[in-house]
């Protein structure tokens, strides 16, 4: 294909989603060329509709780059490198762009995540394209409709890419994929490219100390953002946190935020830097109803209750000041907790296993937060942690519990989609034998001789039962990671604990 057509109809696209100025244009195509390798460039007169997003001409453009050698390996890896650098030419300065949110944010805080979102997604740093990919449904479950998605967004590593990694020389910058530094950076073949990341810097204690506003560029809901502290520090939940949180959510609104948990096992993927996952987005936890109030003494105007819920989560609402207060007085009880007749112990020598994954929203002008007691002790009997999805249900779901998954929107992994395609046929056939016999479904083996009990599939019924059993394991695996159980015991448990408060 022509690079010239492809040179402008990148440029046009950045025009149409205001990227880039008309009186920018002659700017951005010399950017390119020394990109390319061009000395030179012919106008092709290109005045067609671009695409909402950059990813085919960027595909061809990449096309072009590898069949002249500007791209070798031709690999997913390398191929990113390159169309980020490319994506780069039209992202603004960062200080221009902070400014842009901040003057938008005085009009309206949606104003502001608006475009910044927008141009997120047009510079190609969250892969629209990818993300797509995924397959998503919906399940009704006793606590609410869950969401669950099978993560085919994120490109496997070829070969040469595996191989290029591990020759590559080590480093230590930036620190992590949540460092501020990956702003702007080239990326390298064990590292992506950054160029067409952008940051905000938010100050939501006011005391200097900024924490980085970005959005997650694997989206798993609408604006999924990521809020990342400055300093490449451990995750830890304190007081300070819900005041993070709770400010947060008072200069946007609109959006939720929470974080991990602290400890491994009950945390996320990245304990190694301090982060909340934030959006605009309601989790079925949002809207589960309170199963019982409570009063706290020490709170006498804090709303409180128990949400009926899989996991154990205690809800306030109220005040700014009340509830961080109210949060840091019952993560101080939490972490003291013990209760071995509901197998909670506080500590294995000086190792500590109580802690709390916290999530805050607005309701109207009053502020809410979601108090989700974990405990990650493991046992004998279960070693990937008490109170984590149990061996039964592996076959769906053996990963952390995380903020996501707490808040009832399953990430389940790749393979599975895969695993569930080969079940399909066989589930109609009503085969367990080759079930069992391959290698790569006999994991699934004895939940398809229940479902096969239950059940008569058909190629019109299959998808549908068998997405609808997935939900019903990921809910059950949410019922395991609760430290207190939706039994009658668990819930007298659960009471011990309130009572403390």
């Amino acid at each position: 294909m022509d690079i010239n057509l492809l040179i402008d109809q990148l440029i046009t696209y950045a025009i149409n989603e205001k990227l880039l100025a008309p009186r920018d244009r002659a700017w951005a195509v010399n950017q390119l060329l020394s990109l390319l390798h061009l000395d030179e460039y012919i106008p092709s007169g290109f005045k067609g509709k671009t695409p909402k997003f950059p990813c085919e001409i960027l595909n061809n453009i990449c096309n072009w780059a590898a069949k002249n050698g500007l791209i070798s390996p031709d690999t997913v890896t390398m191929r990113d490198l390159f169309d980020t650098k490319l994506m780069g030419v039209f992202a603004g300065l960062p200080s221009a762009v902070t400014d842009e949110f901040f003057k938008l944010h005085k009009k309206s805080p949606k104003s502001a995540t608006d475009k910044f979102y927008h141009d997120a997604r047009a510079l190609d740093y969250i892969r629209t394209n990818r993300v797509a990919k995924n397959q998503v449904w919906k399940t009704r479950t006793p606590y609410g409709t869950l969401d669950i998605t099978i993560n085919m967004s994120k490109p496997e590593k070829s070969p040469q890419d595996i191989a290029a990694a591990l020759q590559a020389k080590p480093s230590a910058y930036p620190l992590c994929l949540l460092c501020k530094e990956n702003e702007g950076y080239a990326g390298r073949i064990n590292h992506p490219a950054r160029q067409n990341l952008r940051l905000i810097a938010l100050d939501v204690l006011k005391d200097g100390n900024p924490w980085y506003l970005q959005y997650s560029p694997y989206v798993y809901y609408n604006e999924h953002c990521i809020f990342l502290s400055a300093q490449h520090e451990p995750m830890k939940i304190s007081q300070t946190t819900f005041a993070r949180l709770l400010n947060f959510v008072e200069f946007l609104p609109h959006y939720f935020i929470g974080s991990n948990a602290d400890l491994p096992i009950v945390g996320g993927s990245i304990l190694t830097h301090d982060h909340f996952q934030g959006g605009r987005y309601t989790f079925a936890m949002e809207k589960a109803p309170v199963d019982r109030t409570f009063k706290m003494k020490k709170f006498p105007r804090v709303k409180a209750g128990i949400v009926k819920w899989p996991m154990s989560v205690i809800r306030l609402n109220g005040t700014k000041k009340d509830l961080i207060e109210a949060s840091g007085y019952i993560l101080k009880k939490w972490r003291a907790y013990n209760d071995e007749k509901a197998s909670i112990l506080a500590h294995t020598n000086t190792t500590p296993h109580n802690t709390i994954t916290p999530i805050a929203r607005r309701r109207g002008k009053a502020f809410e937060i979601d108090l989700v007691l974990r405990n990650n002790r493991t046992s004998p009997e279960y070693p990937f942690g008490i109170f984590h999805p149990h061996q039964e249900v592996h076959h769906i779901k053996r990963e952390n519990i995380g903020l996501i998954e707490v808040m009832g929107l399953a990430v389940l992994p790749a393979r599975l989609g895969k695993e569930l395609a080969g079940l399909a046929p066989l589930l109609i056939k009503r085969d367990l034998m080759s079930i069992k016999k391959d290698d790569t479904l006999n994991k699934h083996a004895e939940w398809a001789e229940e479902l096969l009990k239950r059940y008569t599939f058909t190629p019109q019924n299959t998808q549908t039962i068998l997405r609808s059993e997935v939900g019903k394991v990921f809910a059950k695996g949410l019922e395991y990671a609760g430290v207190f159980k939706r039994t009658p015991e668990g819930q007298d448990a659960f009471d011990r604990f309130i009572k403390k408060l």
